[in-house]
């Protein structure tokens, strides 16, 4: 299935149910006042966050989402079936805008927990029935309530994957060999320039039953903040990861100016939003299996005599990956603590 992060659709609630005009008619009654029950409720329509879904790819074959009406009522103060609620799952991490004709749009539900759920229309309440309308003066009234109508959105989706950690990288950096390395992902893997064309997702599982989501995002290019490449579609996954790895390739860097990756992946984040830049980073080079001994103990003393903590790792081999990953696990609990201190 596709990976699909935005969407727009039109949804709608279910209408009220008519109130019944109806008088009693039995054998001994022949005259009878009015017994016209009440139109049932409307359906409401809900979204419910689901950590099963990781796609809008859905929302772009169906367009219009509709609840069920209430139903009509009855004689004899039978009342009309209230409609079912229309329960519509999405990922978790999407968010919801309503979007006015004149294209402005506006927030009302961001779904960050699995199982959260928001009422986007809700259902026309059902007419009353003639029975609610006699009086001293008027014993027979021919007349009753009409069901109220129901709501009508456009809702504009936008899914940011909740990731605990974002990998950025330029094309071929190794970073989809890395998750299937450290984690249960195993990914298609081609030869190609924006190699990951959609955000892969793999999870850690610690020996204390902790786990963490690492997300693989598309690689990046210098002007993916302007729309460039991919870029742009995918830097706004990033807001939501608690820390950053970024991963280049020993094999693609110039030993002139070898990080000169990092920088610039910094900038395009700058460039996007500057808060991203202040998440925690860790400084990657992968694939040193293609480098010799001596290239490699090159590589690290130029990244001390920088004044950088560049980790080294062969995702293919396992060179160094255990000891990054411990890192990892140490900024994601760090992380944890830090949200609970907030919440207290």
């Amino acid at each position: 299935m596709r990976f699909v992060d935005e969407a727009t659709i039109t949804v709608r609630s279910g209408k009220g149910g008519h109130g019944c005009v109806s008088f009693r008619r039995e054998a001994h009654v022949p005259r009878g006042g009015p017994d016209g029950g009440d139109g049932g409720d409307g359906a409401d329509l809900i979204f419910r966050a689901s950590d099963t879904l990781l796609t809008l790819y859905d929302f772009r074959l169906k367009r219009l989402y509709e609840a069920k009406n209430g139903q009509p009522g009855m004689g004899r103060q039978r009342y009309g079936k209230n409609g079912e609620d229309l329960i519509i799952d999405v990922p978790t991490g999407t968010l919801l805008y309503e979007v006015d004709e004149d294209e402005n749009e506006t927030l009302i539900a961001d779904l960050t927990e699995s199982g959260q759920t928001v009422v986007i229309c809700e259902g026309g309440r059902g007419g009353k029935g003639n029975e609610h309308f006699k009086s001293a003066t008027m014993r027979t009234p021919r007349f009753a309530q009409p069901g109220e109508p129901g709501e009508e959105k456009r809702i504009r989706l936008e899914l940011k994957i909740l990731a605990d950690a974002g990998l950025l990288g330029l094309p071929s950096a190794g970073k989809s060999t890395f998750v299937s390395r450290i984690s249960e992902a195993r990914p298609k893997i081609a030869a190609y320039h924006f190699t990951t064309l959609t955000p892969n997702l793999g999870v850690l599982i610690s020996e204390l039953g902790e786990h963490f989501v690492v997300a693989d995002l598309p690689g990046l290019i210098e002007g993916a903040h302007e729309g460039l490449g991919l870029g742009f579609r995918f830097l706004k996954h990033v807001e939501r990861n608690r820390f950053l790895v970024h991963i280049l390739a020993a094999d693609e860097m110039d030993m002139d100016d070898p990080w000169a990756g990092y920088d610039l992946l910094n900038e395009e984040l700058v460039k996007y939003s500057p808060e991203l830049a202040d998440k925690p980073q860790l400084e990657v080079v992968n694939k040193i299996d293609v480098l010799t001994d001596e290239q490699l103990e090159a590589l690290k003393a130029r990244a001390k005599a920088d004044g950088r903590r560049v980790y080294f790792i062969s995702a293919l081999r396992g060179d160094g990956v255990d000891r990054l990953v411990k890192l990892m696990w140490k900024l994601y609990r760090k992380g944890i603590a830090q949200d609970q201190a907030e919440e207290d």
